[in-house]
């Protein structure tokens, strides 16, 4: 009798297992080393610390360009992952009528 309990509880969990692996898509392996950037890139950044420096502004803090960047970073991460998702760039006239487009606004 208990081994009938454990076995219906193994096939159920194993369903569930089966089920939860259908839905839920693999997150991409992490990778081992952070992304690097190439000459130009790491030359654009010297060029603004240089700018911002020269202007006055901060390179840390609540006004810091530190923050405006990772900000500006982050907004376009996500808009990418929203173009991802839904198919189609921003303003494309694709999504319109569809169903599935961008309907909010942002502050």
């Amino acid at each position: 009798m208990m081994t009938e309990t454990t076995t219906t509880s193994s096939s159920a969990e194993a369903v569930e297992s089966a089920r939860l692996e259908t839905v839920t898509p693999n997150p991409p392996p992490p990778q081992d080393e952070p992304a690097e950037l190439d000459k130009a890139q790491r030359e654009a950044v010297a060029q603004m610390v240089r700018q911002a420096k020269d202007a006055g502004i901060a390179l840390t803090g609540p006004d810091g360009l530190l923050k405006t960047l990772t900000a500006q970073i982050v907004e376009a991460a996500l808009d990418e992952e929203l173009n991802e998702h839904l198919g189609y760039d921003k303003h494309d006239p694709v999504g319109r009528g569809s169903g599935n487009s961008r309907n909010g606004t942002r502050s």
